[in-house]
């Protein structure tokens, strides 16, 4: 895959190039996936994606695939199980944090239906833009989805987050319109976004 033209971030490491070729901005419509990946952007907190990214099957491990019900009953034995793995990010906060937002996600769930039309009726078809014309750090649509979960009870999950989150989960698309993957990527979210209701 050498010969095609990629976004700009995704050079350097060949885990980045998978990432970025095979996952990154495709729609995700499992909900144990998409709870993993609030998780993990939670994790990776003033830390580099790729730190996170090396020790995701570690993570997967130790947290129950991310079941949602499993990890929304950890217990402080739990906590310190989780605080004595070198395998994953060792910050109480955090761990404490992804077990706070499973037993959100569970009531999300009982109030709402479903995770996956909730998460999606974020969704942004037309990507937000600087006024330079530049993919924004923050959105109107991340700062909203951040302070909804604020409001629910959901920790570590701010606007930048929230946008990150967006972005790699195929909520918005913004691969470079020039990157091999911009129009599959796309046509994913379109087909997934048909006949769906989207927030104003």
């Amino acid at each position: 895959m050498e010969d095609v033209t990629r976004c700009g971030w995704p050079t350097g490491h060949e885990d980045y190039l998978a990432y970025h070729d095979r996952e990154w901005g495709r729609p995700t419509t499992d909900a144990h996936r998409l709870f993993e990946k609030i998780c993990l952007e939670g994790f990776q907190s003033g830390l580099s994606w790729l730190t996170i990214l090396r020790k995701r099957d570690r993570f997967r491990e130790v947290f129950s695939g991310f079941d949602i019900d499993t990890v929304a009953a950890y217990s402080e034995t739990d906590v310190e199980r989780l605080l004595d793995d070198a395998g994953i990010i060792r910050h109480r906060g955090k761990i404490e944090a992804t077990i706070n937002n499973a037993q959100r996600a569970r009531e999300l769930i009982d109030e709402e239906g479903s995770l996956v039309d909730w998460i999606w009726s974020w969704a942004v078809p037309e990507p937000e833009r600087t006024d330079e014309g530049g993919i924004p750090a923050i959105t109107q649509r991340s700062t909203a989805l951040a302070k909804e979960l604020k409001r629910r009870g959901w920790k570590f999950f701010g606007p930048t987050t929230a946008y990150a989150f967006m972005q790699s989960e195929g909520l918005t698309n913004d691969h470079d319109e020039t990157c091999f993957v911009h129009a599959a990527c796309a046509a994913e979210q379109a087909a997934f976004l048909s006949g769906r209701v989207l927030r104003d």
